[in-house]
């Protein structure tokens, strides 16, 4: 097995921090995308869309990890 220099962080764990950062983004834009939906569903009274809309934004949160 090739040795490491310290300090140096290899090609594989960059690109799962990455891989983790961007699911990490992508989560948070979904959520707050659906918060403002949920917001205008609200104001226009369409509890159909409210309904499904919190349906899927607790599909979104337990995934996301803080």
């Amino acid at each position: 097995m090739e040795k490491q220099k310290p300090g140096v962080v290899n090609r594989q764990l960059l690109s799962l921090m990455a891989e983790m950062v961007l699911d990490e983004a992508i989560t948070s834009y979904k959520v707050q995308n659906l918060y403002q939906q949920i917001d205008e569903a609200l104001k226009m009274g369409d509890k159909e869309s409210f309904q499904k809309l919190t349906d899927e934004l607790k599909q979104v949160l337990p995934r996301k990890v803080n």
